[in-house]
């Protein structure tokens, strides 16, 4: 009996299957995703272009910031914080459901789709996510005359790739989880938070004290934000320097998506 199910095609191309479901599952919340992708940067870039920039400029300049209007300064850093949390979202609330709460996973799994798949599909669809965030940023950043349009768009790219290094590593983690409870709470005290304050968002990290420059250093926001300004602005990084931050990058993300991978599957075998 022809049932009109291509299993062949299904175990070829499983991760996109996993990432259309992803994809209809956020479309449902579609409304909350712009207003949240919208309204966020909207709120940054006012409250800073019209508010706390103009205290930072009126009381030191730009020296702090070499020589760069402030709200410009940490554009790069917003746009990459802004796909960090996407990301954070998409991988983590879907995949303690799939796991925990509603166990879609093994459902998934109990056809000719694997782990490995339901892993990388879920990812994909985190990155979509972060995709549309950057972009509608981006657009904003434009309108409000922070950035002018030519090589500042690498920081699209550049914003994307953060959120992906975080979000790889972050699907490890979720996959891990076997009680919640005090999981949300750890992820936005102790790393959520410490990164966005300690890796140069707000001002550069060489300003911080020695001791709290750790942070920044292995944080995929310092190593975004610094990319960022460079393609921005020239903020003045050698091609070393430059190469060590993408290759910091792409690290995260190749480690966190082989620690994923072989998570989802130990778990899905039990």
């Amino acid at each position: 009996m022809n049932t009109g199910i291509d299993v062949v095609r299904i175990a070829r191309f499983g991760a996109l299957y996993i990432a259309a479901a992803r994809f209809r599952s956020m479309f449902k919340w579609r409304t909350v995703i712009a207003a949240v992708d919208i309204g966020n940067p909207l709120f940054y870039l006012i409250a800073i272009g019209i508010g706390i920039g103009v205290l930072v400029e009126n009381n030191s300049g730009t020296s702090g910031t070499s020589g760069i209007k402030y709200i410009a300064f940490i554009a790069p850093a917003l746009l990459a914080s802004s796909a960090i949390t996407g990301v954070m979202d998409e991988c983590v609330f879907p995949v303690i459901e799939g796991f925990k709460w509603r166990k879609l996973f093994y459902a998934q799994n109990a056809t000719p789709i694997t782990g490995k798949q339901i892993a990388i599909g879920v990812y994909l669809a985190a990155l979509s996510r972060a995709v549309f965030s950057v972009v509608i940023y981006y657009l904003l950043l434009l309108t409000f005359n922070v950035v002018d349009f030519g090589i500042s768009i690498l920081i699209v790219p550049i914003a994307i790739m953060a959120g992906g290094s975080f979000g790889a590593v972050m699907l490890y983690f979720a996959a891990k989880v076997e009680k919640e409870d005090y999981f949300f709470n750890i992820i936005g005290r102790l790393i959520v938070m410490p990164m966005f304050l300690f890796s140069g968002t707000f001002f550069p990290l060489s300003s911080m004290p020695i001791y709290l420059q750790p942070i920044g250093w292995i944080s995929p926001l310092w190593h975004a934000t610094e990319l960022g300004r460079e393609a921005a602005f020239e903020y003045g990084l050698s091609p070393l320097v430059i190469t060590t931050h993408l290759l910091f990058l792409t690290a995260v993300t190749v480690v966190g998506l082989i620690l994923s991978i072989g998570q989802f599957e130990r778990r899905l075998a039990k």
